[in-house]
């Protein structure tokens, strides 16, 4: 069975509450109940924290328990080089998603540290970005 590991950064604990024009209407946990079963060859381990030490330590458990790691760093992703280490560190193979298009928002949100350590980024399609990563990483390991 395929290992996936979603995690989440500062603010997507509010998915479903916040901005649902942007984030949707369901929490994240109900997103994760549809995707086990439209891929149920795949394992899914579910980490969120508004806390970007607790986001390196979460990828660094993941050497030799995950297959795939879909990073959404949420706002660390303009900011923070440790998180873009960890990445690299890890040698699993990342994608970065985020639900909106940040390149379409702030100036700031242009720039991910995260992006060049990554197998590639999924961005502006809503919960549908995640859906797109979990079936990479499916095609990727029958490779």
């Amino acid at each position: 069975m395929l290992r996936i590991a979603i995690i989440n950064g500062p603010n997507l604990n509010l998915t479903g509450k916040r901005e649902p024009e942007i984030y949707g209407s369901q929490s994240f946990e109900e997103y994760i109940e549809v995707w086990q079963q439209r891929f149920p060859q795949v394992e899914i381990h579910y980490f969120q924290s508004n806390v970007e030490g607790e986001l390196i330590n979460r990828l660094h458990s993941c050497m030799g328990n995950a297959d795939g790691v879909i990073l959404n760093a949420g706002g660390y992703t303009h900011t923070s080089v440790a998180l873009a280490d960890a990445v690299a560190a890890i040698n699993i193979p990342v994608v970065e998603v985020h639900i909106s298009n940040v390149l379409a928002r702030e100036d700031f949100r242009k720039t991910s540290f995260i992006a060049a350590r990554c197998r590639g980024s999924i961005s502006g399609l809503g919960m549908t970005g995640y859906a797109l990563a979990i079936q990479y990483f499916i095609d990727f390991s029958a490779l």
